[in-house]
C-alpha cells in the first residue's frame, strides 16, 4: 500500500495513525506543504490521509499551494481514491467538495465528547464506536456538509464533526495525538491563540496535563477507527 501524507506544520504528522500504518507495511510518502514540497500525481496512491495546521482552507491568496492542494482532493475522492482527513484535512476536503468552510462562532477547545449520528451508528468505519468518543478538540474553523455527503458525528458546538464521502472520511476532533504532540502545540501562535481565547491563560498547563492522561484513551480509539477505514475502504 501506497500512502501519500499531506502535512501541514511539523507538530501535526500522522500520529498513532501512522504507528498503524508502518505496522501494515505502508510506503509512506510525505509531502509537507508548508515547505514548499511539491505535490505528486495522486494516481500513484492507494490512499491519502491528510492533517491538521494552523491556517484556514481559505488561506489561498497567503498560501497559494492551498489551491492546489484542493484541487488534488478534489480529483483524488471524486475519482474513489480513499481519503482520512484530520481537522483541517476535514475543512480542506469539506472545501474541495464545494461546501463553505467558515470561522466558527468560538474556537472549540478541550476535551469534549463527540456522539455518533444514527447513520455513523450504521457506518462501516464508525459503527464500532460505542457510546461517546472523548476527543482533543483545537480548532476554530467549521464548514457546511458537502452535497453527497453523510453526517457521522456531532458535538454540542459544532454539529459536523465527522462525515463521510464515497471512500473519503474526514474527522474535526484529533485521536492521534501524544503528549508530546500536545506539547509542541501549546508553542505555535495560532494555537496558543485560541486556546488563551477558550480556556483562558492560567488553564492552558492544565489543559496539556489533561491532554497527557487522557493520550493513550484518545489514541487507542483512534487506532481502532483508522484500521477499520484501512479494512473497510481502502484494502477492499
Amino acid at each position: 500500500m501506497n500512502a501519500l501524507i499531506l502535512q501541514h506544520i511539523a507538530c501535526e504528522p500522522p500520529g498513532v495513525f501512522e504507528d498503524v500504518l508502518h505496522e501494515r507495511g505502508a510506503e509512506l510518502h510525505r509531502v509537507e506543504l508548508d515547505e514548499g514540497d511539491a505535490l505528486p500525481d495522486w494516481r500513484e496512491f492507494d490512499a491519502i490521509v491528510a492533517m491538521g495546521g494552523p491556517m484556514s482552507a481559505n488561506d489561498d491568496v497567503e498560501l497559494p499551494w492551498l489551491t492546489d492542494e484542493k484541487q488534488l482532493i478534489a480529483e483524488a475522492v471524486r475519482a474513489g481514491t480513499p481519503y482520512w482527513g484530520v481537522c483541517l484535512g476535514i475543512q480542506l476536503l469539506a472545501a474541495s467538495l464545494g461546501a463553505r468552510v467558515f470561522r466558527g462562532p468560538t474556537p472549540e477547545v478541550g476535551l469534549l465528547p463527540v456522539t455518533l449520528t444514527p447513520h455513523g451508528q450504521d457506518d462501516p468505519v464508525f459503527g464500532g464506536v460505542s457510546g461517546e468518543l472523548v476527543t482533543l478538540q483545537w480548532h476554530g474553523d467549521t464548514f457546511d456538509l458537502p452535497d453527497g455527503a453523510v453526517r457521522l458525528a456531532s458535538s454540542p458546538a459544532y454539529e459536523n464533526q465527522a462525515f463521510r464521502f464515497e471512500q473519503a472520511y474526514g474527522v474535526q476532533f484529533h485521536l492521534e495525538v501524544s503528549a508530546e504532540m500536545a506539547r509542541e502545540w501549546a508553542e505555535v501562535p495560532e494555537y496558543v491563540t485560541s486556546l488563551e481565547r477558550t480556556l483562558g491563560t492560567e488553564e492552558a498547563p492544565a489543559f496539556i496535563a489533561a491532554i497527557e492522561q487522557r493520550a493513550p484513551e484518545m489514541r487507542a480509539a483512534g487506532r481502532a477507527l483508522f484500521e477499520r477505514w484501512l479494512e473497510r475502504v481502502v484494502l477492499v
